[in-house]
């Protein structure tokens, strides 16, 4: 290992360490009954970005002296299962960072954001009985933001992947003293199961297919850069996993079907909605496309399958935010149909490579865009108001798209975008009740049996 490769793994491994010393040193105190004060959090939370943001810069500053090749910063086996006569590990879990052209913007993006929004929710959330809670929690996401993006195997993905989740679900419940935000953060955790299990089960296929989960090299055929990397799997084997993939991207952007939880993840705190929803939790899932490219890559029907959803998220999102009567919901569904837009170029980039770099570019612009727009809302519709009552009469609204459709179908649309394309309605009806008149069945089995064999039958 040359020096320049021995700074760059000390200065990644504080890129990772310094969103999880937060955390250790925001949760320590409240797991032992001591709150800290407002300023004390404030300052542990800028610092801890302020590290972490420099050691990003300076390891993206020293790539170009390691020859211009990705830098991997290994942390060695944490599990490794040898079977019995095997000369071989059969299934390893190693915990691996790479810092290459895709990874470090995306880490950069996390920090900067989460910085802007640390910086806002420090006056926005001031005496809030909750205050610390945010801001141990803030903390978890942006350690599973920094890890995901930063992951070179699927297992560290997946840690990233499960603390992004737990800390959105969290603070979509952030207000416990009503009813409304805990029930839809269990509607957000149970579509965020669904797509968790499809990453978990993607994991497993993609041992059982390669012996291994380490992105450099699965997809490293040939010693290329992203996005240029090739895959040893075969058509089959690409398509297969990565449909199982598209299925983990759709729940966690909020792609169709699994668009309606998005809504009902504004019941959180406006610093949440903006950092999460508006800017970085939504695009993970396009994220991981773009680091999975060599399967796009290696198979037309994949590629096929991710633009058609991405368009056909699009105009659900456009539609449905048409209809909107409040300015988050309007801001989340407009940044979905940006993310739809996304996936499809991500898709297209099997025939146009050069897309790769258009989506990431479309990825960090949009993101810097939202998070200004939610940021900016509440004081939006005070300055609406104002101008209102300035002009005698409503600001003028542009007229949109479905001014081009027939009354039938413009009234019908109308119906479609106000229920939200009744997407609830079908996964609540058609998914949700089977499994649980499945599981109150296989219940109902289960203490019957356990009666008979206790001599309990007559009861």
């Amino acid at each position: 290992m040359t020096d320049i490769e021995r700074l760059i793994a000390i200065l990644g491994v504080v890129v990772v360490a310094a969103p999880a010393a937060l955390v250790a040193g925001l949760g320590v105190p409240a797991l032992a009954g001591r709150k800290l004060s407002e300023p004390t959090t404030v300052r542990a939370t800028r610092t801890a970005i302020l590290v972490g943001l420099l050691a990003c810069l300076a390891v993206l500053a020293l790539v170009p002296f390691n020859g211009g090749r990705p830098a991997v910063v290994d942390l060695g086996d944490w599990v490794a299962l040898r079977p019995a006569g095997a000369g071989h590990d059969h299934y390893h879990f190693a915990v691996e960072f790479e810092f290459d052209a895709l990874s470090v913007p995306l880490a950069l993006l996390s920090y900067l954001l989460c910085g802007t929004i640390a910086g806002f929710a420090t006056r926005y959330l001031h005496r809030e009985p909750g205050f610390n809670r945010f801001f141990i929690l803030f903390a978890l996401f942006l350690l599973g933001m920094v890890t995901a993006s930063l992951a070179d195997t699927i297992e560290t993905l997946f840690v990233g992947w499960e603390l992004v989740g737990l800390s959105s679900v969290l603070l979509v419940a952030f207000f416990q003293e009503r009813p409304a935000p805990p029930r839809n953060g269990l509607r957000v955790w149970v579509v965020y199961r669904v797509s968790d299990a499809a990453l978990l089960l993607a994991a497993v296929v993609l041992h059982d297919m390669a012996g291994a989960g380490d992105f450099d090299r699965l997809f490293g055929v040939g010693g290329a850069a992203w996005p240029h990397r090739q895959t040893a799997l075969t058509e089959a084997q690409a398509t297969g996993l990565g449909l199982l993939l598209l299925v983990a991207v759709a729940g966690k952007s909020a792609l169709v079907p699994f668009s309606g939880w998005l809504p009902r993840a504004m019941e959180g705190p406006t610093p949440s909605s903006a950092v999460f929803y508006g800017a970085l939790s939504v695009h993970l899932g396009a994220f991981l496309l773009l680091r999975m490219n060599p399967l796009i890559a290696a198979s037309v029907w994949l590629a096929v399958a991710i633009v058609t959803l991405g368009l056909v998220t699009a105009v659900y999102a456009y539609l449905a935010g048409s209809v909107q009567t409040d300015i988050k919901s309007a801001l989340s569904f407009a940044s979905l149909a940006q993310v739809g837009l996304i996936v499809a170029e991500i898709g297209a980039g099997h025939w146009l490579p050069v897309l790769y770099y258009v989506a990431l570019a479309h990825l960090i612009g949009h993101a810097c865009l939202r998070t200004l727009q939610f940021v900016r809302a509440p004081t939006l519709l005070q300055d609406y108001r104002v101008l209102e009552n300035a002009i005698g009469d409503r600001l003028p609204r542009p007229p949109g798209l479905l001014r081009f459709a027939p009354p039938p179908a413009r009234l019908w649309l109308y119906r479609f975008a106000l229920e939200r394309g009744y997407l609830d309605a079908i996964l609540t009806d058609y998914v949700a009740r089977p499994f649980v008149a499945l599981f109150r069945w296989a219940g109902r089995v289960e203490r019957r049996w356990a009666a008979f064999l206790n001599g309990e039958g007559g009861r």
